[in-house]
């Protein structure tokens, strides 16, 4: 029989040891872990739906758990698929590949995302949990908005409807944005917005165009003479309204705040030149020769124009 002495010694290493076996792993651990299984297997790879749920189980409010959360259904929400369009560009993008048949018709090939609408609404619940848990953390609602334009495609009307709610969020409560690798000023919140006006711009559809409009004019509401933003409002008129008077009501004003806006100044010699209007394409094109930075832009400019003159 054991000694009283040996009991006693084995009773007071099973009080260190046993609390230490039952406690839960570092956040910093669980991290470590997840980020390998995600590189090696994807967001929604096997294994990560188990780990991230004994994460969350140890660490319910951990941000990083919750954006996993977020992002494990929206990428198991997806699946991708080649279609054939008739066009050549597809939501911006270019084909992955182009062929023509024997009579010389020609298709472009594209990838596509498709969504599970059940997964892709778990992930909007899990969207809507974290950024209840952490309302100032402005990356976590540019994901759900960048999920909603996926998920949209080139009718991005729930993300657009967002985006304006975060406009008018930012304006009226002016929260203490924070951001796990930038610091959140005013410049980067608008070009943080005008990131996603391009994005819609470039899908070139009737709905992504308003969608464009619409979130440029939010803006514009409370910073009516933010260059950025009326220089949307012109490429709306002149791109797709075909509007040639709107569109340089709105780059004139642009130039009034900003005399050597190049982005005003090539728009309207482009409207002028499609417009065979030589007389105000060289008002612009003596602009662009005086103000742009870069030698190359003055040389064309003056080229142009001295082709013009010579008309």
């Amino acid at each position: 029989m054991k000694n009283f002495k040996s009991i006693v010694c084995g009773l007071l290493l099973a009080a260190f040891v046993l609390p230490a076996a039952a406690q839960t792993e570092t956040r910093e651990n669980y991290q470590d872990k997840y980020n390998r299984l995600v590189q090696k297997n994807g967001a929604a790879g096997l294994g990560v739906e188990t780990l991230l749920n004994k994460w969350l189980a140890d660490y319910p409010g951990d941000a990083d758990a919750l954006l996993g959360k977020f992002l494990y259904y929206y990428a198991k929400s997806q699946t991708t698929q080649v279609v054939i369009k008739d066009q050549k560009k597809f939501l911006g993008q270019d084909p992955v590949l182009t062929l023509a048949d024997s009579l010389g018709k020609v298709s472009y090939y594209y990838e596509e995302l498709f969504f599970d609408d059940e997964l892709f609404g778990q992930a909007m619940q899990a969207a809507d949990k974290m950024i209840r848990s952490y309302p100032d953390r402005i990356d976590l609602r540019f994901y759900k908005i960048s999920a909603l334009t996926g998920y949209e495609k080139d009718k991005p009307e729930m993300a657009v409807s967002e985006l304006r709610s975060l406009v008018d969020y930012h304006v009226s409560v002016r929260p203490a944005w924070t951001h796990p690798e930038y610091v959140v000023d005013e410049d980067f919140f608008l070009a943080a917005i005008q990131e996603y006006c391009i994005t819609y711009f470039r899908y070139a559809t009737p709905a992504a165009y308003e969608a464009f409009r619409a979130l440029s004019q939010r803006v514009l509401e409370y910073y009516p003479d933010n260059t950025m933003f009326l220089n949307n409002m012109g490429s709306y008129y002149f791109v797709y309204k075909k509007d040639d008077k709107n569109a340089s009501k709105y780059y004139n004003k642009v130039l009034k705040l900003k005399k050597d806006d190049m982005t005003a100044i090539r728009s309207c010699i482009l409207m002028y030149r499609n417009a065979k209007n030589s007389k105000m394409e060289k008002k612009y094109l003596e602009m662009m020769a005086k103000y742009a930075e870069s030698d190359t832009d003055r040389q064309s400019a003056k080229m142009r124009l001295e082709y013009l003159n010579k008309k």
